[in-house]
């Protein structure tokens, strides 16, 4: 299971969101669970609740993604950076040729693009 983590979850991990902390309880306890954590979502996180992305980011359970060229190009066209790389750290890899699905609490935000949604609302 492959799952992105979009700026709003990275911001309710810290918040005591109880789905975002089994999410991350599973990528550490279980093997093939997978959280990513885009560079550009974690920023906007650390603005939102500052803090939070130094804590994510020192969590063993939770990949970040660097904004590699690839990535700064997908995005550059798109007005919020967070989720537009959590959308391209979403789509088809080699590594991950169905996707992966993004975990949001703001799942609105994603209607009408092409991503699989995992809503945190509890």
């Amino acid at each position: 299971m492959h799952i992105v983590l979009d700026d709003t979850a990275l911001a309710a991990t810290g918040q005591g969101n109880v789905l975002a902390s089994r999410l991350i309880h599973r990528a550490h306890a279980e093997s093939g669970w997978f959280l990513y954590a885009p560079a550009c979502a974690l920023v906007e996180a650390g603005r939102a609740r500052p803090g939070t992305a130094e804590h994510l980011a020192a969590m063993p359970g939770i990949t970040v993604l660097d904004l590699d060229l690839a990535a700064a190009l997908a995005i550059a066209r798109q007005e919020t950076w967070a989720a537009a790389h959590s959308q391209y750290a979403a789509q088809p890899t080699l590594d991950r040729p169905d996707g992966a699905i993004i975990a949001t609490i703001a799942p609105k935000r994603w209607e009408g693009e092409p991503v699989r949604v995992l809503d945190l609302n509890a």
